[in-house]
């Protein structure tokens, strides 16, 4: 099981995790090239200087005011503070018989450093919460620029906390800069940017195919991190946004993973979320849902962006049940 367990590592381990460091540097170099680019242009694909002001000294503190005068800011910071479990059963009829019933952690959307508490309740909940593999679909800083130096250190009690045979495996997101892989990687998340990798079983195997982020920076490469992987095998995909389910299906895979959306993270009864905030149909963007052969799930997150509050929308850890159909 992921665990406590950062101790002393063998030569051969240590070979290994040199060599994926190695390889995970090499995938990320095109990241790291748009990053520096962003970083001369002053602003990212979609969001220019006027819309940070705009957000960050009109919406959020307008915002803030107006929950606060009714009283309901406070209730919602305490909504952030509260994860649930769920449980989702999926069917496949070409899942290996030995994957069958098989535990699949989704975690997404931590902005981990933008409510304090959160990385406690969360540890709490996983602690408790076994599982045979754990994903992460990204964001795991609350802003999309600035430092991230508190988001490790709370990470790493999640990740401490996630009881998972087969280890976690993550991807980044349009808040992440290129250099927490590299961190995420040292402190036992096995990243996948443009990657792929094999989950083995009592002899037979599952895919992770995992994209670096698709919603802004764009440097995905769907064929590039296919490569290798069997046309025949189970696949699932690691995409931060669930806007790639057309060319999933067209590729044969079985499972998408996505988060992204945060569900709203504002949800009203009966109208449900006041902001998609992705480019899919209104059912992809939270929960189970199916495109033609492809099966797929939408996280809810389990942290906060714009505002550390949530309404009517949970945190969630969301336990996806494997079975043959």
């Amino acid at each position: 099981m992921i665990g406590s367990g950062f101790g002393k590592m063998n030569t051969t381990s240590s070979d290994s995790t040199t060599s994926s460091l190695n390889r995970l540097e090499e995938r990320i170099h095109p990241r790291l090239a748009v990053e520096a680019e962003f970083a001369r242009l002053g602003h990212t694909y979609r969001h220019g200087p006027l819309h940070r002001f705009l957000d960050h000294k009109v919406q959020r503190p307008v915002l803030i005011a107006g929950l606060s005068l009714l009283g309901l800011y406070g209730r919602g910071k305490r909504n952030a503070l509260q994860p649930i479990v769920r449980t989702i059963r999926m069917d496949f009829k070409d899942l290996p018989a030995a994957f069958d019933g098989f535990r699949l952690m989704h975690l997404s959307d931590f902005h981990i450093d933008g409510v304090d508490g959160l990385a406690e309740s969360l540890a709490a909940v996983l602690r408790e919460t076994p599982c045979d593999l754990c994903v992460f679909t990204g964001d795991y800083r609350y802003d999309d620029r600035g430092p991230c130096e508190e988001v490790f250190p709370r990470t790493k009690r999640v990740i401490a906390s996630v009881q998972s045979r087969h280890g976690i495996y993550g991807i980044l997101g349009n808040h992440d800069p290129g250099e927490v892989a590299l961190r995420l990687q040292k402190l036992g998340v096995t990243m996948l940017v443009n990657d792929s990798a094999d989950i083995r079983q009592d002899g037979e195997s599952i895919w992770l195919a995992g994209l670096d982020d698709n919603f802004d920076y764009g440097c995905h490469n769907l064929p590039l991190a296919m490569e290798g992987v069997p046309a025949d095998g189970f696949k699932i995909l690691l995409a931060h946004a669930p806007e790639l389910f057309k060319e999933a299906d067209e590729l044969g895979i079985q499972l998408n993973l996505s988060g992204h959306t945060h569900a709203g993270q504002l949800r009203l009864p009966v109208v449900g979320a006041l902001r998609q905030n992705a480019r899919c149909p209104k059912e992809f963007a939270w929960g189970a849902w199916k495109y033609g052969n492809l099966q797929g799930h939408t996280s809810a997150g389990v942290g906060c962006s714009t505002l550390p509050i949530r309404f009517c929308c949970p945190p969630e850890v969301v336990i996806l049940e494997l079975h043959r159909a």
